[in-house]
């Protein structure tokens, strides 16, 4: 009987509280090379996986994960891909509600980019989503690079974005092909296992989402998680990457995401909204 309670305990915070009501805000520093004496302390902000169409999807927490940075007015928002889920309703009905819970980033003038995930190639939805992403005035990077516009005067700071590795589009080497060298740059892919790849020095401050940092995470038993991470993903499940993971000078930061994949459940991996606040190295 005991167990019992605690079960559904459990479960009730795992699928009513700490998804719905449970929103990490993470912040960390960056150290760039490069980066001109106008983007001190710059802030980018970074949140993944909406995962829209799921089965009693997250789109509360979207909205105000969104609300919160629209508030916080950052320098630039990466989207990490992942922005889409199957589901009974059309794909083009998804799109246009993901595009639509997005749209105040870009209203309020933030200059927004993303990279398409495993689940947006899996559905055939990238072309027609990079399309509605574009009237939506955000800039899909797919291997490729793109300076981030700004008055301030010294090097303007580049994001690169890499395809997802899971579906077999991942190009480091095209996606840094139009970086001058020595340019400060941010790089974002979906999949960490991309990371590895990455020339050294390439990447002072990269970014992932794909885990859900476990979705149901045990304390303890890193080789555990309801999305059964394969053993690299296991070692970027969250957070940081440990410094032999990816190549000489570069950094790696896992975010959590937003939604969710199988079930509508997280336990000890709540939503996470990452803010990065930029340095000179």
């Amino acid at each position: 009987m005991g167990a019992a309670v605690a079960g559904l305990l459990v479960g009730t915070y795992g699928v009513a509280i700490e998804p719905r009501l449970i929103l990490d805000e993470e912040p960390i520093q960056a150290r760039i090379p490069g980066l001109g004496a106008g983007w001190e302390d710059a802030e980018v902000m970074v949140f993944s996986d909406l995962q829209v169409g799921m089965w009693w999807d997250n789109t509360a927490m979207i909205e105000r994960v969104v609300e919160t940075t629209v508030a916080a007015d950052p320098a630039a928002v990466l989207l990490p891909g992942d922005f889409l889920y199957q589901s009974e309703t059309s794909l083009q009905e998804r799109i246009q509600h993901g595009s639509r819970l997005l749209e105040p980033l870009t209203a309020a003038g933030i200059p927004v980019y993303a990279v398409m995930g495993n689940h947006d190639y899996g559905l055939g939805a990238v072309e027609e989503l990079t399309v509605a992403f574009d009237e939506h005035g955000i800039e899909v990077l797919a291997n490729e690079a793109v300076a981030v516009p700004g008055t301030a005067p010294g090097p303007g700071l580049f994001v690169v974005g890499i395809g997802p590795s899971a579906v077999g589009e991942a190009d480091p080497s095209a996606a840094f092909a139009e970086v001058p060298k020595d340019a400060p740059r941010l790089v974002m892919m979906h999949n960490p296992t991309s990371f590895p790849e990455v020339p050294a020095g390439a990447a002072p401050m990269a970014v992932a989402g794909h885990t859900h940092c476990g979705q149901i995470a045990v304390p303890l038993l890193s080789r555990w998680s309801y999305l059964g991470l394969t053993e690299e993903e296991e070692l970027v499940a969250d957070g940081f990457a440990p410094p032999d993971y990816g190549a000489e000078g570069n950094e790696m930061f896992v975010t959590c995401g937003i939604g969710f994949s199988l079930a509508p459940v997280r336990i000890n991996a709540p939503p996470q909204l990452l803010t990065i606040e930029l340095h000179p190295a």
